[in-house]
């Protein structure tokens, strides 16, 4: 998706006190950027926010960091947090924000940041064989969220049943979650009628659901690397992928 240049979102978030502008600044001490120690939650990807805005705000008693790839947008996430804690009357002090490349998570974040919960919500499908690399949920990533989600973490990862791309993230990021030794603590196919309590629903969210376009969301638990090195794509997939890269 491309994003519409945003000349304010910058000069925003220099001047905003809950964004970090150099977060490998803090890997391994995270703690120590929040008015106090307390439980870790993580949103990878985290758009403009609206999901980020309204859990932080409702969990006083956990920290959350919020991640995005794009200055432009993270602007309009720091907007949607400052809006929902000024409805709330509270100050903003358990939510952290900053821009980075995802794909180099590990530096800024290490095994002493003892995350707990990470969430990843309608990500970017990756179709393309060439580009599945890519996704949030491949295999590699996943490896690299190990290293500090804590064992016995979870990740919650959401997606919607609309198009053939999204539907097949789903079903091969069962696959990866399974290579990587993750448990699924919890399936469903479609989250408005499982009666699911704790999911928040964004407007992005609702636009879908207004549309009878179902959500398929999973819970899965982490359990620790299997291996020292990132599990591999099975060797068909793998030779599938390596001849889309040729075409």
């Amino acid at each position: 998706m491309r994003i519409r240049r945003k000349p304010w979102a910058r000069p925003e978030l220099a001047e905003c006190p809950f964004c970090i502008d150099h977060p490998e600044e803090f890997i391994g001490r995270w703690q120590q950027s929040f008015a106090k120690e307390q439980p870790l939650h993580l949103e990878l990807g985290c758009g403009k926010g609206g999901f980020m805005a309204q859990k932080a705000v409702r969990n006083p008693d956990i920290n959350f960091l919020a991640v995005d790839i794009e200055s432009d947008i993270l602007g309009l996430t720091k907007r949607n947090i400052e809006q929902s804690y000024e409805q709330a009357g509270k100050p903003v002090d358990n939510v952290r924000i900053f821009a980075y490349d995802i794909e180099r998570i590990l530096q800024v974040l290490d095994s002493h940041d003892e995350v707990e919960r990470i969430y990843i919500n309608f990500c970017n499908p990756w179709p393309k064989k060439k580009h599945k690399k890519k996704r949030l949920t491949y295999p590699r990533q996943l490896f690299f969220y190990q290293e500090f989600l804590k064992n016995g973490g979870e990740i919650w990862f959401k997606v919607n049943w609309f198009k053939t791309d999204d539907d097949e993230l789903f079903e091969e990021s069962l696959g990866y979650f399974e290579m990587c030794g993750f448990t699924q603590e919890y399936l469903t196919y479609d989250l408005a009628q499982s009666g699911f309590a704790e999911n928040i629903v964004t407007e992005h969210e609702q636009m879908f659901m207004d549309q009878g376009i179902k959500i398929k969301f999973l819970i899965a638990k982490n359990h620790g690397r299997v291996s020292a090195l990132p599990p591999v794509v099975p060797k068909e997939t793998q030779e599938e992928e390596d001849s889309s890269d040729e075409e």
